[in-house]
């Protein structure tokens, strides 16, 4: 397994995220959100494109690009699940404290 990875994601945050969320999205509907992003992504969407439109993330200005991470980077839910995908793969949903995410490595 490497020990650095490259990685995009999706997020959605909630109103019971992480105290820097100003979403006034609950919980329920945010998984809703991130659960029909993912539809559209598995029919096809580029991931790159739907982050631009959706993510909560700053790095939705560059289609969810995180760049190169080491282990010990993230936290650590999005952390093994972003090491267990393969190259191009895309994560099942995966729930931080920041809300829930989509990942998918790109390197």
């Amino acid at each position: 397994m490497a020990n650095q990875i490259r990685a995009s994601h999706i997020l959605i945050s909630h109103a019971e995220s992480d105290s820097r969320s100003a979403s006034s999205l609950t919980k329920d509907a945010a998984l809703k959100a991130i659960e029909t992003l993912k539809g559209r992504i598995e029919a096809g969407e580029d991931f790159g494109d739907i982050a631009a439109d959706n993510s909560d993330c700053p790095s939705s200005s560059n289609g969810g690009d995180l760049g190169f991470f080491p282990k010990g980077a993230m936290v650590p839910e999005f952390e093994v699940a972003a090491f267990a995908l393969e190259v191009g793969q895309t994560s099942d949903v995966v729930e931080t404290d920041f809300g829930f995410h989509l990942i998918q490595r790109t390197a």
